[in-house]
């Protein structure tokens, strides 16, 4: 029996509804870029009705950055 790696099968996870303080109820959110990282990108959740930041995510970059001279 062949054991999965799950943490793997999670690493593209993508939020789709998250809890607003402000609204004070899970609301549909919009993910933007918030800053490019030489390691990866970081990206901010945002509400949808009201604008305000209700989480954050970094995506790491695995690969072997490339220097063009």
């Amino acid at each position: 029996m062949k054991r999965r790696n799950t943490q793997s099968s999670f690493q593209e996870l993508e939020a789709a509804e998250l809890f607003c303080p402000k609204c004070r109820q899970a609301v549909p959110v919009r993910k933007k870029l918030l800053l490019a990282l030489p390691d990866g990108d970081k990206y901010d959740y945002l509400c949808i009705y009201c604008g305000s930041s209700v989480g954050t995510k970094t995506v790491t970059n695995h690969a072997t950055p490339r220097v063009i001279i």
